[in-house]
This record gives structure tokens, C-alpha cells and sequence, in this order.
């Protein structure tokens, strides 16, 4: 089923992209197709995920957006779906990117470009100092005082980081680097898998006035690589928490930056009035501790967004502009860090709860989620064990909804990868059977999938209970050597260490990239920070 959507030139968006209106500019692409080419001000929604994501990242209904394709009418199959979660003012870019092109606009290449492009401006703005790999060898080799801190999550610190290194992600560094760093002689390097997080994250401790020396590690991991020196994967060095008295200083630092970078606070009357008024006013109400604290207990109603996560891929968590955003934590020092830096990107209201009420209600676990249209399907399943018999008998076909990374790091021995959006067009390519089974990582892409693959086949589909995750949870063993694409895996986008071939070259085009957005960005003309 298509809608016609109202349309809009490429002229009236650009200059609706520098009004200070609440807007949300959605590319409904998938994330490969996304990060060739895309504009700078649009968070990316993958037609195949929409039903999870865009209650979350467009949280009023009657904010205006502006949905962008190729001009292949993806957008106009989507727009039934918007309609059914009561969107109300949805319009369409004519042309696509391509007409944006042709009006003479900027489009960029990667993801998570507003946060890459800050932190080149932060380094140019600030004059961040930086050593290089060899710099920071020498010093190491010399028995020079050097803490080496990696301000990336853990898992991704976990997957491959610099020998010696300490995981403490950038949301947390203000809180924690007291309990970390010890000696104020020492000097504080920190790194990241590139640029940009190095880059905040040192400024960062600059900016909360640690009295130690800190520099940023100059192009991260994939600097350290290219110099030819070894990495280190699997490593569970974590910074403690603070005592009380780490803690007091990481508070006094907290409070210097809201003074310094204009951190407004709201009460708890006051979130409620925003709360009230959220029909009228878009508002994000994020927690920005760590996700594991987030499950243990978090207020009602606010979202899991870790600080460092949230200012390195910030298009990912909000895409209204004009929005109002309100921070909270337990301590009074992360969501002030975040808020800091926040104000500094361009966002014009973003609040930190200044204090949780003592009797107000909280929620263990992750957030509810609202996943669009998923009350309305009626699937029939098949477990997983009826599964493994089937496909030991090669009786069925198992059709992966997963994303091409998730696919490729495990999935049921013999299934097929194939994007949702794009089954229409690649169902061709799947071998015919007269019966079906879909799994995606936890079920639910299947579940919302396994009607459209019976549509466009003929066939009967069943869905696998739990998913891929399910199959996992039975014990049953998954399939990493073949691979099975209906759909070309470029759904997603591949950071260079995930490269297959030309890694070292895809890193240096990476660095030489987040160095070069700081004049197209100028160029560009829709985005201004605060610096």
C-alpha cells in the first residue's frame, strides 16, 4: 500500500533547516545507503527498522517532518505507517538527495556526522593538545607516568583497544578519573577507536579542571594501528567508581562546568509542566548513567542514553530540532557533563533534573518500548527445536531479518540474509519453498516481516519463537563461515576494523575524512555550534 506524501524542494527545506522551528528531517535509507551520501541534518531511520525507532526519536506526533529517500518512492511506502502512529504532518523532499545535490547542497558521507564535525571544531576551537602513537610509545618505553584511558563503552573497548589501556567511557570520565588517576604528575592520554571521543573526552577533563597534563591520542586505535603497533583485544581493565572524596571533586568539577558552558537545571515541578506540554513541545528525557545502573532502577518515562554515547552519536538519540531535552544521573556530575556539551553542539534547551524527588516512581529493566504496528500481527511460530529438525532434513528455508553485521557474527546454519525493505525486490533470489521460517535477533523484525515475505511469495511462514537469540538460549549451534545474501549486505555501515579487505586504507580515508568535515560543514550552512 502507498500514500501520496505532500512534497518539498530542496530551496524550502534548506531554509527551513537554518529557521529555528521544530523540525524533524528523517532518511528513511538503509544505514550503508545512509552513509554514502546523505544530508547533514537528518537522522537516519532505516525503513527496515522504522516500527522500533521512531517513537523514540520523534517522540510527538505532531512534530513536522520531512522524510528523505533516493526518490525511488520509498518514502511513499512509508507513509501509511506514519499515518498509523498519528503523525500528522509528514511531507516528502522531491527528488530525493539527489535533487538536494542538484540545488547545489552539501550531502556527507558516514554516520554520526553532527558529533564527528563537533569534535574537529572542539580540537580547531580549543586547541585540544594531542600526542601521536610514537610520542605516547616513547614516553611509555621511558617509564614516564602515563595513564592511557580509552573513553569508548566497553564492549567496543573490549573488542580492540591500545595495550595498557583503561576502559572509562566519556560519559563517565568527570565521575571516575579522580578514583583512575592518582598522581597529579601524571600525564592523561585519551583514546578512542579515531578522533572524536579523544578529543572530547581530554577536553573534557581540561574543561572540569584536572590538574594533571591531558592530551587526546592523535587518530586513536586506528592511528596506533596504522603505525604499525600491536593492538590488544579482550582486555577488562575498568576504572573504579569514586570514593566519597573523588566523588566531591567530580561534583566541584561538574558545578565548574555549568557555570562555565551555561547548564541550566529544572525541579522536579518544572519537568513535570514540560511533561504536561509534551503535546505541544517535543521533549527527550534521557538517564545518562551507565545502561547497567539505568536497569537497576530509573525514573519513569526518561530513556537510556549513556552521556558519552549521546554526545558522540547524538543524530541517533534526537532527531527534533528545537526539541526540549532533559538530562538526569544519581550524582549531579554526568548530566551536567553531557548538558555542557550539549549547549555547545547548538541545542537551544536542554535542562538537568536537578534533583530526583525521593518518593518518585521508578522502573527496573530497560525502558518499555513502543514498536509500532507489532499489537496488530498474528503469527504463527515454530520452535526452536522444531526448527533444528527441520533444518537437518532440509525441509524448510530460513529467511535472517537480522542486520548484515548481526548475520555475519552468527546465525541458523543455512539462512538466508535478506533486508525487510527490500523484499519486494530480492525475494527473487531466495530459493523457492513452499514453507518459510523468519527469525531476527529477538523476533520482532520477524514477527513484523513474516507477513510481508508471505505476500510476496505465496508461501506459508512461520516465525521463530524467541528468535535467533532463542536458538541460541536452546543450545543449538550457529553458522559463521557461509553466507546465504538475498539482499546486498549494505545496510549497514562498517566501521574500518570491520573492513574484510583494504582495512589500513579505509582507515586512512576515515581520519583524513572527520579532518576535512570541518569546512564542509561551514559549507553546509544548517548546522552552527557554540563554541
Amino acid at each position: 500500500m502507498t500514500a501520496t506524501l505532500p512534497s518539498i524542494d530542496a530551496k524550502t527545506l534548506h531554509a527551513r533547516l537554518r529557521a529555528d522551528k521544530e523540525l524533524a528531517l528523517l532518511d528513511i535509507r538503509e544505514e550503508g545507503l545512509f552513509a554514502e551520501d546523505h544530508i547533514l541534518a537528518a537522522s537516519n531511520v532505516p525503513f527496515s527498522r522504522i516500527e522500533r525507532i521512531l517513537s523514540a526519536l520523534v517522540p510527538r506526533v505532531g512534530t513536522p517532518i520531512v522524510l528523505v529517500d533516493d526518490g525511488e518512492g520509498l518514502a511513499e511506502r512509508a507513509a501509511p505507517l506514519f499515518r498509523h502512529a498519528g503523525y500528522v504532518e509528514v511531507s516528502v523532499l522531491s527528488g530525493g538527495v539527489a535533487a538536494w545535490k542538484a540545488a547545489g547542497f552539501e550531502t556527507f558521507e558516514g554516520v554520526y556526522v553532527p558529533s564527528k564535525a563537533f569534535g574537529e571544531f572542539v580540537e580547531v576551537s580549543y586547541e585540544t593538545p594531542h600526542i601521536t602513537a610514537a610520542q605516547l610509545e616513547q614516553k611509555r618505553d621511558a617509564g614516564e607516568n602515563v595513564v592511557l584511558i580509552d573513553s569508548r563503552p566497553f564492549d567496543e573497548y573490549n573488542w580492540i583497544t591500545i595495550p595498557g589501556a583503561i576502559d572509562l567511557p566519556g560519559g563517565e570520565l568527570v565521575l571516575r578519573v579522580k578514583e583512575t588517576v592518582k598522581d597529579d604528575s601524571a600525564l592523561v592520554v585519551v583514546n578512542c577507536g579515531g578522533r572524536t571521543r579523544s578529543i572530547i573526552g581530554a577536553q573534557t577533563l581540561i574543561d572540569a579542571g584536572l590538574p594533571n597534563k591531558v592530551v587526546s591520542l592523535k587518530d586513536g586505535t586506528q592511528g596506533w594501528h596504522l603505525s604499525g603497533r600491536e593492538v590488544e583485544r579482550g582486555a577488562t581493565r575498568i576504572a573504579p567508581q569514586p570514593t566519597a572524596e573523588a566523588l566531591d571533586w567530580a561534583r566541584s568539577a561538574a558545578a565548574r562546568l555549568s557555570e562555565n558552558f551555561g547548564v541550566k537545571t529544572v525541579s522536579t515541578d518544572q519537568l513535570a509542566q514540560f511533561v504536561s506540554e509534551q503535546d505541544s513541545v517535543a521533549l527527550y528525557r534521557f538517564d545518562v548513567r551507565d545502561p547497567a545502573e539505568f536497569r537497576a532502577g530509573h525514573l519513569k518515562g526518561f530513556l537510556s542514553a549513556p552521556g558519552g554515547q549521546l554526545v558522540q552519536a547524538t543524530d541517533t538519540f534526537i532527531a527534533v530540532r528545537q526539541a526540549r531535552i532533559v538530562l538526569t544521573d544519581s550524582d549531579g556530575v554526568r548530566a551536567r557533563t553531557a548538558a555542557a556539551w550539549l549547549n555547545r553542539m547548538g541545542f537551544a534547551w536542554v535542562f538537568v533534573l536537578d534533583a530526583q524527588d525521593g518518593d518518585a516512581e521508578l522502573e527496573t529493566g530497560d525502558a518499555p518500548e513502543t514498536i509500532l504496528t507489532l499489537d496488530a500481527v498474528s503469527v504463527e511460530e515454530i520452535s526452536a527445536s522444531e526448527l533444528a529438525s527441520l533444518v537437518g532434513k532440509n525441509e524448510t528455508v530460513v529467511v535472517d531479518f537480522a542486520t548484515s553485521r548481526q548475520y555475519r557474527a552468527g546465525h541458523i546454519p543455512g539462512a538466508w540474509f535478506a533486508v525487510r525493505g527490500r523484499l519486494v525486490e530480492d525475494v527473487a533470489a531466495l530459493p523457492k519453498a513452499e514453507h518459510y521460517v523468519v527469525t531476527s535477533p529477538d523476533g520482532v523484525f520477524a514477527r513484523l516481516g513474516g507477513a510481508e515475505l508471505a505476500a510476496a511469495t505465496g508461501a506459508s511462514v512461520t516465525v521463530l519463537k524467541g528468535g535467533t537469540n532463542g536458538w541460541v538460549q536452546a543450545d543449538l549451534a550457529l553458522q559463521r563461515n557461509e553466507e546465504f545474501l538475498a539482499s546486498e549486505p549494505n545496510d549497514v555501515f562498517l566501521k574500518a576494523f570491520e573492513r574484510r579487505e583494504k582495512r589500513e586504507e579505509a582507515m586512512r580515508q576515515y581520519l583524513q575524512w572527520e579532518l576535512d568535515l570541518v569546512e564542509q560543514v561551514r559549507r553546509d550552512g544548517t548546522l552552527s555550534f557554540n563554541l
